[in-house]
């Protein structure tokens, strides 16, 4: 029994050890786009994509936010515009400064990762405006920056990361945020 529990242990840890090592042969000349860099997990995918030698295109927020995370950057592998996943003028305008930044080679990844929680609770205590507010962002935010960067990651046969939660498969309480993880990952299924 504790040999089997060791084995499976040391095979863990191998793979675990492989996988971080593995690397795509060139990066140097790889875009990746990801939304909702503020903070949290975009921030700090950006800035490791970033070390890793990614030329990331990082959306923010607040202007606040791209300062900050420029600042924790170093290096010239990152690059921060500001987004309103929320507005089609700020995705449209975000949309052709990625263009203007990767050119001709395409957009190898898109992350859609923006996006809000709140308000969660007993669905009787929600408004139809409490669920249209987390819809906006969750889930028709994903799905018009994806639309926009569509023709980019065909050129450079690019990948699409939706960021959800196991409350797109299972809803554990109401308001919108269980609703639009599961719209999203509808999405996500309908892009495969």
């Amino acid at each position: 029994m504790w040999l089997y529990v060791a084995l499976v242990a040391l095979a863990w840890a191998l793979g675990w050890l492989v996988r971080d090592r593995r690397t795509l042969p060139t990066v140097t000349d790889k875009h990746v786009f990801i939304t909702g860099c503020d903070s949290g997990f975009g921030n700090l995918l950006a800035r490791r994509l970033a070390r890793r030698g990614y030329r990331v295109l990082a959306a923010c927020l607040t202007p606040q936010g791209a300062e900050s995370l420029r600042g924790d950057s170093g290096g010239g592998h990152l690059r921060t515009t500001l987004l309103d996943v929320t507005r089609s003028d700020s995705i449209r305008r975000a949309a052709e400064w990625v263009r203007q930044e990767v050119g001709e080679k395409g957009l190898f990844g898109l992350v859609n990762n923006a996006g809000v929680a709140n308000p969660i609770g007993p669905t009787e205590w929600m408004d139809i405006e409490d669920f249209r507010r987390v819809m906006a962002v969750n889930a028709f935010g994903a799905i018009e920056v994806t639309l926009q960067l569509l023709p980019l990651l065909k050129r450079a046969r690019g990948r699409v990361v939706n960021t959800s939660s196991v409350l797109g498969r299972v809803s554990a309480n109401g308001g919108g945020y269980c609703v639009s993880k599961f719209c999203i990952e509808a999405f996500s299924d309908s892009l495969r």
